[in-house]
């Protein structure tokens, strides 16, 4: 009996006949090709298996007709492989799918976050005055246009966006603030202080009329009147606490520029910041009248750091190193954990469980961990997508986002 077996190379459509032929029998097993299925962007062929309902056809006599038989199944095959969709190898992730977005080539996306009353509802940030909006899940995106952010000659960074019940807020760069109530239907523009430090690089929605705002020089705000009033929940900025403490033994305070490279909240309301040349951090929590300064605890410098699922940090440091904090809570003692960058910095880590987190990087890299950051493997499928992931987001433990530059966007497939 003849065994055929169909293999889709991921860098093109070319179809490969495996067929282990015997002299004395052929079996013609009909197929029907089924029609390329889409969804958000991702391309894949299906070829259902041959059906052994029928009974096979008579054994070829002689070796004319074996080879007439042959002939014909290879020319079948052509035509099959010549109506074949080319399939993108970058398409064909093992947990990921890349989603097209209609947006310029160049875009860097920045943020992303859905309505929690609407879960399929959500929005997508980026520079060059990039929002997006979606209705389905995050399969197809469309150009939002928010009249209130087009009146002034800026291109706009929107630098990220927040969502508490059908309330919703955007802030960017030059600085911009935008207020909903109604799930993102209409916006409206509130203004900001001239005299604010800094630039908004953070919002969080935190209930009725209310949110809390971070400048990249270290101003914490929080409002409860849809943002026309702002108190201050710090009482001096990054540089003033440092100028205060330099001689308390802070490694690299004196170059501090006055701004932070990165910043991240955790669920309960602590913040951790980098230094913008990641020479230490920073952290704060609820109640503390100034950020507190902490020595590096690694050689290299510090691209990133976050929180883990269980309240304790992880910690990037420039050239693709990962370190996890011992226990929970704020320490400045970290381990390495071993991973396989390639060599490529690692930028973010996002959370999808207690257990299970994903690393995203440059030049497309991809790490996951499935127990809680001890240990971590690489999704070689996306090692073929020219990008840098600069974003891990999850929303909940099924929907999740890798955002990238060049308008790369990659959705959790689960």
């Amino acid at each position: 009996m003849v065994a055929l077996q169909f293999t889709e190379c991921t860098n093109s459509s070319t179809l490969i006949l495996n067929s282990p032929l015997s002299r004395k029998s052929l079996h013609h097993n009909r197929r029907r090709l089924s029609p390329p299925q889409s969804q958000g962007g991702g391309r894949r062929l299906h070829l259902p298996r041959a059906s052994h309902s029928q009974p096979p056809p008579p054994l070829a006599a002689n070796r004319r007709e074996f080879i007439a038989q042959t002939a014909s199944l290879s020319l079948a095959l052509s035509s099959i492989a010549v109506f074949a969709p080319e399939a993108k190898s970058e398409d064909l992730l093992a947990d990921w799918e890349r989603v097209y977005l209609p947006i310029d080539p160049g875009v860097v996306l920045l943020d992303i976050a859905f309505v929690p009353e609407e879960p399929k509802h959500g929005f997508l940030l980026g520079t060059r005055q990039t929002i997006l909006e979606t209705k389905d899940g995050g399969y197809t995106w469309v150009p939002r246009s928010i009249p209130s952010a087009e009146d002034e000659d800026f291109n706009y960074r929107f630098n990220s966006i927040s969502f508490k019940g059908k309330e919703g807020w955007i802030v960017g760069k030059p600085a911009i603030l935008l207020h909903t109530s109604d799930s993102g239907e209409t916006w409206e523009r509130i203004p900001l202080s001239s005299q604010l430090p800094g630039d908004v690089v953070y919002i969080k929605a935190t209930g009725e009329k209310s949110a809390e705002m971070v400048t990249d020089q270290g101003a914490i705000y929080v409002t409860a009147n849809k943002g026309y009033n702002w108190r201050a929940a710090v009482q001096e900025t990054v540089s003033a606490t440092l100028n205060r403490t330099v001689s308390s033994g802070i490694s690299g305070a004196s170059y501090y520029t006055g701004s932070f490279n990165t910043v991240n909240r955790s669920p309960d309301g602590r913040y951790v910041a980098v230094s913008s040349r990641g020479n230490f951090y920073l952290t704060w929590e609820p109640g503390q009248p100034y950020w507190q300064p902490h020595n590096r605890a690694v050689a290299r410098r510090i691209q990133n750091m976050g929180w883990r699922a269980d309240g304790g940090l992880w910690l990037l440091v420039r050239g693709g190193g990962l370190y996890l904090s011992k226990g929970t809570g704020l320490t400045e003692d970290f381990e390495e954990v071993p991973v396989q960058s390639r060599g490529f910095g690692l930028l973010d880590v996002g959370f999808r469980s207690q257990d299970e987190a994903w690393a995203a990087g440059g030049s497309g890299v991809l790490l996951r961990t499935k127990n809680g950051g001890k240990t971590w493997t690489r999704d070689k499928a996306a090692d073929n997508i020219a990008a840098n992931l600069y974003s891990v987001k999850f929303i909940d433990e099924k929907t999740g986002f890798v955002l990238g530059n060049d308008g790369v966007l990659l959705r959790y497939l689960g």
